[in-house]
C-alpha cells in the first residue's frame, strides 16, 4: 500500500493516426486484450483511491470496452479531452475529475495508455521511490542505446532532473543524451494544477507538453527525482503496426514463460499463441501452431496441436485435439479430435470419442455419441 493517498490517471485520448485504423488506438488488441486494458491491469494492487481515464478520439467506444473488461478490484472514471492539444492539456482535463475532492495531500500516478508492457511491480517501485522523498515529482526513466524519438532527461548541477527536452526541440548535444523520459510520472497532487497553468504551446507541435511541467517545477524550486526502469522494453510505446507487433511478441513471450513455469509443455514457444484470458492446467502439452483465444480452458493432460486454433472452447482432461479449428465448443475428457476437424459454436464432442480426419462436429444435445468419424 502507498504511504500517501494515491490516484492514477491513464492518458488514452490520442487518435493514433499512424495506426491507419478506424479503431481507436487504445483498443488495438494484444494477446486478446485491448491495449489500454493491459495498462489498467498493471494498476491493480497499487492501493489506488481513484483512477481516471482520459478519453478523446472514439471515446465512447473506449469507455465501453474498458467498462466491459475492467479488471476486478479497479473502478475507473472517464473524462473527455474534446480537442487533442497535447499531454499537458490531457492531464489538465483529468484533474477536473478531482474538483470534488478537497484533499490534495496525496499523489497522482500518470501513465500513458499505449504502454501495455508496464509491470505492476515497476509502477509500485516508482510510487515507493517517490513517496520516500520530498520531491514534487518523480519520473520513470530509461537508458536506451538508441533514444531517437524520446524526450531526453536533462539534469541539473546537483543531479536532479531539471527538464525534459522533446526530440524535435532538442539541440545536437541534448540528442546525444541516452537517458530518456518514459512518460510515466508521479506528482504531488498539490503542485499539479498550478504547474499545469504555466505550460505553454510554444514548441514545434504547438501543443501543451506534459514534459514541460518538469522544468516548471524545477524552476520553482521543487525537487524532481527519477527512478530507472530495470528493463527498458517495459516502456515501449505503440504508435504504429510495427510497434504493435513487436510489443505483442514480447507480451506473448511473457505469457508463455508464465504457463511453462506452471507446468505446461510448449514444444516450440515461439510458435505458440495464447491470449492472456486463456486458462491451462498443469501437464497440458501444446505443439507448434497452436492458437488459443478468448475464454478457452484446457484441463490437465490434454494435448493440442500442431496447427490448432480454438476460441472460447473447453477441452477436457487428456483430450487430444490435432489440426482443428473450433469456436465455442466443448471436447470431453479422453476424446481424440482431428486432424482437419471443425468444431462450430455450441458443438460438443463426448468424452472418450475418437474421430477421424475431416470430422465436423454437429450441434446436438449432450449425450454419448457413436465412435468413428463423421463428415
Amino acid at each position: 500500500m502507498p504511504r500517501h493517498p494515491l490516484a492514477a490517471v491513464v492518458l488514452a485520448a490520442g487518435e493514433g493516426t499512424r495506426m491507419r485504423s478506424e479503431r481507436p488506438k487504445p483498443l488495438h488488441r494484444l494477446c486478446g486484450r485491448p491495449m489500454v486494458l493491459h495498462v489498467l491491469h498493471a494498476l491493480v494492487g497499487l492501493g489506488l483511491e481513484r483512477a481516471v481515464v482520459v478519453i478523446g478520439h472514439g471515446g465512447d467506444r473506449v469507455a465501453k470496452a474498458v467498462g466491459d473488461e475492467l479488471p476486478e478490484g479497479l473502478a475507473v472514471e472517464f473524462v473527455e479531452q474534446r480537442v487533442q492539444r497535447g499531454t499537458g492539456d490531457a492531464l489538465s482535463v483529468a484533474m477536473t475529475a478531482f474538483d470534488d475532492d478537497p484533499d490534495e495531500a496525496g499523489d497522482v500516478l500518470v501513465v500513458p495508455g499505449d504502454t501495455p508492457l508496464l509491470r505492476a511491480t515497476t509502477l509500485a517501485t516508482l510510487v515507493r521511490g517517490h513517496q520516500e522523498t520530498d520531491d514534487a515529482a518523480t519520473l520513470l526513466v530509461a537508458r536506451l542505446e538508441d533514444p531517437t524519438g524520446y524526450g531526453r532527461i536533462v539534469r541539473g548541477r546537483t543531479g536532479s532532473v531539471a527538464r525534459v527536452v522533446e526530440q524535435g526541440d532538442a539541440t545536437e548535444e541534448e540528442r546525444a543524451i541516452d537517458e530518456v523520459n518514459t512518460s510515466v510520472y508521479v506528482f504531488r497532487r498539490s503542485v499539479v494544477a498550478p504547474a499545469l497553468r504555466r505550460l505553454s504551446p510554444d514548441n514545434t507541435q504547438g501543443e501543451y507538453y506534459l514534459t514541460d511541467i518538469v522544468g516548471v517545477l524545477h524552476d520553482a524550486g521543487y525537487g524532481v527525482g527519477a527512478v530507472a526502469v530495470e528493463d527498458p522494453i517495459e516502456v515501449s510505446g505503440v504508435n504504429d503496426r510495427v510497434q504493435l507487433a513487436r510489443v505483442e511478441a514480447e507480451l506473448r513471450r511473457r505469457v508463455n514463460l508464465t504457463w511453462m513455469a506452471r507446468g505446461v509443455t510448449m514444444v516450440d514457444p515461439a510458435h505458440t499463441y495464447l491470449d492472456v484470458t486463456v486458462e491451462l492446467a498443469a501437464d497440458v502439452s501444446l505443439y507448434p501452431g497452436t492458437l488459443l483465444q478468448g475464454a478457452t480452458r484446457v484441463e490437465r493432460g490434454a494435448e493440442l496441436g500442431p496447427n490448432t486454433h480454438l476460441a472460447d472452447c473447453t477441452i477436457g482432461p487428456r483430450a487430444v485435439v490435432t489440426g482443428t479449428v473450433g469456436r465455442g465448443a466443448e471436447v470431453g475428457g479422453d476424446a481424440q479430435v482431428g486432424p482437419w476437424a471443425y468444431l462450430p459454436p455450441g458443438s460438443r464432442v463426448p468424452a472418450g470419442r475418437i474421430t477421424g480426419p475431416g470430422f465436423s462436429a454437429s450441434v446436438e444435445p449432450e449425450g454419448p455419441g457413436p465412435s468413428g468419424a463423421s463428415a
